[in-house]
């Protein structure tokens, strides 16, 4: 968080979407209902080691990491807030004292406290007890996210239930005591927020996000039927494609099939943050991506796309405007638009805290091409990242990064770079070239192959003592 931010903040104070906690001895008790109250409501940030007069006390240096890791412990507790939530607090130092930030997204579910629903009213988390209440905030919700509309005639036999376990690894994969690891999958399913009921129709089932999330191909295609992405690439038939993915399965598979054909066709450039390699192909391909896929308007009947060209490549997906206009990172507010899904992104690793995907796609698209992309907010939502195939963020690695010499018209980039580095090491064995080239070990078979069928590219010898031979095209 940038600290003039954090500045304005405290100069403001508490308010519907800003609470502060002093955490002197541990996280107090009243924490949990803010977190509740700001996931009834419209989202917030809580400050951890603040006093209500925004005065800075401070956490102790060796107690920070135990209150990030009791609070995420305790919010994905279903006996503390039901339905359970991850969320990912961060630590930051302020004039030489740290505090704990914790962003809470709206959520397009009801939540509770220890069995007790808050609600945010001005700067206060208020006890809501009414029936007649409790029902309006469900139907609140319900009109807003499409995602919560309930199917009752879904079953279990509709969802793909054997992406389960997956899901769980994935999860723990992300956090070690993840409550996922232990749950049975309806319990899973009902902690993710996919199971519930419609409190203005009195119907039970699984809703839209589930269908979306877990469905079966032929059931997603019943429920949204103009639910599509289509992945294009245009660099040298700019009438049709060189190349085109359409992809209609569940937004799991659709994420792993959608970044594979990223892979394929950009090039993963060499770049060194922290003394570790980052891929600024895939970090960059996640977060257009996954934005496409979580956060469109799925009633629409626009169809989501990704579109690769010479110079740019952008994402398009039908969206509920919110504030319009072009989006930095200066004046983004975070506002999901279907936050049922975008936290079980979260949970499973493959999203990260909102906000952060608009940082890091100015950040790493200026390391990638040199320029800034451009997130456009209307009810097509747009992100455009400019590329350039000749820049390089170090000099230096620009000298050694592989350049494409033939160019040859009826491959892909990829394939001319396996050709490039080929001519110069007949000898490699098809892990150095994926290393060389920045690809899968996976990929690379499969462009040696399509080389092959192309009379491109030949082996010659033995497998283990054998060479290359690079073709010239006919």
């Amino acid at each position: 968080m940038p600290i003039n931010k954090l500045q304005n903040i405290l100069s403001v104070g508490e308010t519907v979407a800003v609470e502060f906690k002093r955490c002197g001895g541990g996280i107090s008790a009243d924490t949990y209902e803010t977190v509740c109250s700001f996931l009834n409501r419209y989202g917030g940030d809580i400050y951890l080691g603040v006093e209500d007069d925004s005065s800075i006390v401070g956490i102790p240096q060796n107690a920070a990491p135990d209150v990030v890791k009791n609070f995420i412990k305790m919010v994905g507790n279903p006996e503390v807030i039901s339905p359970t939530v991850y969320l990912s607090p961060e630590i930051l130092e302020y004039e030489g004292k740290l505090i704990v930030h914790i962003h809470v997204p709206p959520s397009s579910e009801v939540h509770s406290c220890k069995k007790v629903i808050y609600d945010r009213v001005d700067d206060a988390d208020v006890k809501v007890t009414a029936t007649g209440q409790i029902a309006a905030m469900y139907i609140r919700k319900q009109n807003v996210f499409t995602e919560k509309k309930i199917y009752p005639y879904v079953q279990e036999e509709h969802l793909r239930f054997g992406l389960l376990p997956r899901v769980r690894q994935m999860a723990v994969n992300r956090y070690l005591g993840h409550p996922w690891k232990n749950m049975s999958d309806t319990e899973l399913l009902k902690s993710a927020g996919l199971f519930g009921e419609d409190m203005a129709t009195g119907d039970r089932g699984y809703n839209l996000a589930a269908v979306m999330l877990l469905g079966q191909d032929d059931v997603i295609r019943s429920v949204v039927p103009a639910y599509r992405t289509d992945a294009i690439l245009r660099k040298v038939n700019l009438d049709r494609y060189d190349d085109r993915l359409i992809v209609e399965t569940n937004l799991i598979e659709s994420y792993e099939l959608l970044m594979g054909f990223a892979e394929k066709h950009l090039w993963d450039k060499f770049y060194l943050e922290n003394d570790a390699r980052i891929s600024l192909r895939g970090a960059i391909a996640r977060e257009m991506l996954v934005n496409t896929l979580i956060h469109r308007e799925f009633t629409s009947s626009q169809i989501a796309r990704f579109v690769i060209e010479k110079d740019k490549m952008y994402t398009e997906n039908a969206n509920r405007a919110v504030t319009g206009g072009v989006i930095t990172p200066e004046n983004f507010e975070p506002n999901p638009k279907n936050p049922i899904i975008a936290s079980f992104f979260r949970n499973i690793g493959l999203a990260d805290e909102l906000g952060s995907g608009v940082r890091n796609l100015y950040k790493y698209s200026q390391r990638y091409s040199g320029k800034a992309p451009e997130l456009i907010d209307g009810d097509v939502f747009r992100i455009i990242v400019p590329l350039d195939d000749n820049y390089s963020f170090d000099v230096e690695t620009d000298k050694g990064q592989l350049k494409g010499k033939s160019c040859t018209l009826n491959c892909t980039l990829s394939e001319n770079a396996i050709i490039d580095f080929l001519r110069d090491n007949p000898n490699a064995t098809q892990n150095a070239i994926a290393t060389a080239i920045g690809r899968s070990l996976r990929s690379v078979k499969s462009d040696i192959a399509a080389l092959k069928n192309k009379g491109l590219l030949e082996r010659e010898g033995a497998k283990r003592n054998g060479r290359w031979v690079v073709k010239q095209p006919d």
